[in-house]
């Protein structure tokens, strides 16, 4: 093995360990949410600054790899496919952080009938599974995994979509509610953008994979219409 081979195999490893980190966080936001757990908002909140650290160590090692050893071929596309979805997962881990930090200043929880009409906990498990299913892509090299990601995010908007309606309803209905439905609506858009992140970063990883940047195809396809 050499050198380069090393240090590509450890860029590797330490964005598989900041991408579990980002599904944990993800999944103790949406549990701090559902079960009105302060604490858990909390720690959060903490362990964002691992993720931080994390993104910074990963765009250290991209740079100095393509500065010491200019990589070509599918190793430079690992590099740039691994600098891409390192800004991505920070991101998501940001989104997490946010739906905490409003769940750890809340007054009260959720009413069970907003949490069940507004489908947030079902965005939650889809954005998740999204996640993991990106990972297992990458860490297998299997894009026929990663092409589910499409049709999940698809899933995500249209729940998105119909937001705005149910939660100007639920105010109606409950206008002393008010307060929580626009924290449903923000935490709504938020895993909104988590199904937007993962699906730059499944595209990233299909470019990795099969040199393929689906964002030039489809810009060229837009033009040519």
């Amino acid at each position: 093995m050499t050198h380069l081979d090393t240090e590509l195999s450890s860029l590797k490893s330490n964005i598989i360990e900041m991408w579990n980190l980002v599904i944990i966080q993800l999944t103790k936001s949406n549990e701090a949410l559902e079960k009105f757990d302060i604490e858990l908002a909390n720690e959060v909140l903490a362990n964002e600054k691992r993720i931080d650290a994390f993104e910074l160590k990963l765009n250290m090692d991209c740079e100095n790899i393509l500065a010491l050893f200019n990589p070509v071929a599918n190793d430079l596309r690992l590099v740039l496919a691994v600098l891409r979805i390192n800004y991505d997962l920070e991101r998501i881990g940001d989104y997490a952080k946010s739906i905490a930090r409003m769940v750890s200043e809340m007054k009260k929880p959720f009413d069970d009938e907003l949490i069940k009409k507004t489908r947030v906990l079902e965005m939650y498990a889809v954005s998740t599974k999204m996640l993991t299913i990106a990972l297992e892509s990458f860490e297998n090299e299997d894009n026929q995994i990663t092409r589910k990601i499409f049709k999940k995010d698809d899933e995500l908007d249209k729940t998105n979509k119909n937001a705005i309606e149910i939660i100007t309803k639920l105010i109606k209905k409950h206008p002393s509610e008010t307060h929580n439905c626009l924290n449903l609506f923000l935490t709504i858009r938020r895993l909104e953008r988590v199904g937007d992140q993962t699906k730059n970063i499944a595209e990233e990883i299909i470019f990795y994979i099969e040199a393929k940047v689906l964002r030039h195809k489809k810009k060229k396809e837009k033009l040519e219409e």
